[in-house]
Order: structure tokens, then sequence, then C-alpha cells
């Protein structure tokens, strides 16, 4: 029985982490766009170049993303551009799974986050 628990748990959704997008740096810039989920679906967002909030639902493999106020900060148009990109592909977000520390969010594009466990 105790070797079920941990599979368990993997598959569950990662309310409470932080998550990084699995994507390369974006030249000149060292930051790679993150989403910190809350244990109730709230999240802080941290892109290329802008931050913000937002929410999470989440019902079986079904998911939802509700943008929240954005923080415009003073961003190149390259990484306002793949802000903005991100920003829709969230919100096109349907559905999620979890292998491991890898979380796909699936929608128009895939967008895949490792979750940070350190």
């Amino acid at each position: 029985m105790l070797g079920s628990v941990p599979a368990l748990a993997q598959e569950e959704f990662p309310f409470g982490f932080l998550m990084t997008l699995d994507a390369a740096r974006m030249p000149g810039s060292k930051r790679i766009p993150s989403i910190e989920i809350g244990d109730n679906g709230e999240v802080v967002l941290e892109l290329w170049c802008n931050g913000g909030k937002g929410q999470f639902s989440v019902a079986g493999n079904t998911i939802v993303f509700v943008p929240g106020a954005m923080e415009n900060r003073n961003c190149p148009p390259d990484r306002a551009q793949a802000d903005s990109d991100l920003m829709a592909a969230l919100g096109d977000v349907a559905t999620w799974r979890r292998q491991g520390d890898a979380v796909t969010l699936t929608g128009s594009r895939s967008l895949r986050f490792i979750i940070n466990t350190n």
C-alpha cells in the first residue's frame, strides 16, 4: 500500500507550489516565466517582463485560468509580445496533466511547467 501513495500524490494539481515554464531564456534576459499557485488556486504570475495575478479553477483534468490585475512594466517590444502570447495561451488552457514534477497545460497550445521542488 505504501508504494501507491507517492504515485497518487504526484498526479494531484500542484496547489501551493511555484512552477517555471519549460523554456529557454530570451536573449538579453535572465527571466523565465513562473506561476505561483496558492492553495485555493490564486495565481501570482511573473512573465517574460510583466507580472500580475489570476486564478486557476481545477475540476478533474479540466482547468480554467482567469487573469486578474496585471502590472505593466517598461518592457521591450519582444518581451511584451511574448507576455501577450503567453497570457493568451493561458486563457485558452482547458486541460492539465502532471507527470512527476512536470505539469502540462493544454489549450490552443501546450505549456509545460516544471514544479520547483527545492
